[in-house]
C-alpha cells in the first residue's frame, strides 16, 4: 500500500529525514513512534504532498506520490479540522465537497461515515457542543469522508479520557477489519502495543528498529523484567550480576531483566540476605524496547 525508499530532507544545514525506508502493507495497522523532533510530521507531509523530499521517492499502490495520489489519503492532524460552529453533518458536507465527493451518494457516505464513528445521533449538534472524544471522532470522520485507502492519524487520542480513548481505539480496529490501511503516530506506547500489527521506532529522521511486538521484543535479552525497591542497591545490582540479570533504571525505579521467567519465590530467593521493600514482575513492554533502543541504540 505504502512505500518509502531512501527519502531525504533537510532544513539548511538540519537534516530531518534521513535515507528513511519504510513498507505498509494493505489493511495494516502500522505504528510511527519517536521523540518530538524526530521527522514524524515532516514524513506525513512530503506522504500527503504537501512538503517535496531532497531525494527518495513514496509510494501509494505503485503511484509516486502526486496530486493524484491525495484522493487515495485520509489524514486526521492532531489538531482538529472541525468548524466548531457548524453542526457534524454540515462540516462532513463541506469536506465532501472539497474531496469532490459524488452529490448524489453525498448524504448516504456522510450518514454511513457518522455511523462508523458512532455519532449518527450527533449530526445536527454543532461541534462546539460535543465532547472532547466526540470532536476527536468527528475528526476520524473527516478523514474518511471521501472513502480513502490510506488513513494517517496523528496522536489520535493525545488529550483524552481513558474512556474517549477506548472508543477512538475500538474505531482504529473498526477500520483495519473493512480493509482500510492506518499509519498511527503516537507518543502512547500502550497505545501502539494495543492496537499495531508492526512499530517502527523513529529517531532523527531514520528508523532504528522495526517489526511486530513480537519481533522487537527479541532485541533486549529478557523473558521478564522485575523491579525492585530497597536501600541497598548497590548489593542487589551486584547480586543480580551473579546470576546474570542486566540492570537498568525506568525513571526512578531500579529493574533488572530476567533471561528467563522465574517464580516470584525463586526470585526472592536470589536476593536473599540482602533487605527488599517491594518486588514486582512485569512483561517485557513496548517501553523498555523503545527506551533501551533510544538510549543504546
Amino acid at each position: 500500500m505504502l512505500t518509502i525508499k531512501n527519502l531525504n530532507k533537510s532544513y539548511g544545514t538540519r537534516k530531518v529525514i534521513q535515507n528513511l525506508n519504510l513498507h505498509i502493507d494493505s489493511g495494516e495497522i502500522y505504528g510511527l513512534i519517536g521523540a518530538n523532533g524526530s521527522g514524524k510530521t515532516t514524513t506525513i507531509n512530503i506522504i500527503c504532498n504537501l512538503l517535496k523530499a531532497d531525494s527518495g521517492d513514496i509510494k501509494i499502490n505503485y503511484k509516486l506520490v502526486a496530486e493524484a495520489t491525495k484522493k487515495l489519503i485520509g489524514v486526521a492532524p492532531q489538531e482538529n479540522l472541525l468548524y466548531k460552529s457548524l453542526s457534524c453533518e454540515e462540516n462532513l458536507k463541506f469536506f465532501a465537497d472539497i474531496y469532490g465527493v459524488d452529490r448524489k451518494k453525498r448524504q448516504r457516505i456522510i450518514a454511513e461515515t457518522l455511523v462508523a464513528v458512532n455519532l449518527l445521533d450527533r449530526a445536527k449538534n454543532p461541534v462546539e457542543k460535543l465532547s472532547g472524544g466526540m470532536q476527536r471522532r468527528l475528526n476520524i470522520a473527516v478523514a474518511l469522508i471521501h472513502q480513502p485507502q490510506l488513513v494517517i492519524l496523528d496522536e489520535p487520542t493525545t488529550g483524552l479520557d481513558i474512556e474517549a480513548r477506548y472508543e477512538i481505539w475500538e474505531l482504529i480496529r473498526q477500520l483495519k477489519n473493512k480493509g482500510t490501511t492506518v499509519l498511527l503516530t503516537t507518543h502512547l506506547l500502550e497505545e501502539a502495543e494495543r492496537l499495531c500489527q508492526r512499530i517502527g521506532i523513529l529517531k532523527n529522521g531514520h528508523i532504528l528498529a522495526e517489526g511486530s511486538l513480537a519481533e522487537l521484543r527479541t532485541l533486549i535479552p529478557a523473558q521478564e523484567i522485575i523491579l525492585v525497591q530497597t536501600e541497598f542497591e548497590e548489593q542487589a545490582i551486584a547480586r543480580a550480576k551473579e546470576y546474570g540479570f542486566t540492570h537498568r533504571r525506568y525513571g526512578s525505579d531500579l529493574a533488572f531483566w530476567l533471561p528467563e521467567p522465574l517464580e516470584l519465590k525463586e526470585v526472592i530467593t536470589r536476593f536473599e540476605g540482602i533487605a527488599i521493600n517491594s518486588i514486582s514482575r512485569q512483561p517485557v513492554r513496548l517501553e523498555h524496547i523503545y527506551v533501551e533502543i533510544m538510549q543504546h541504540n
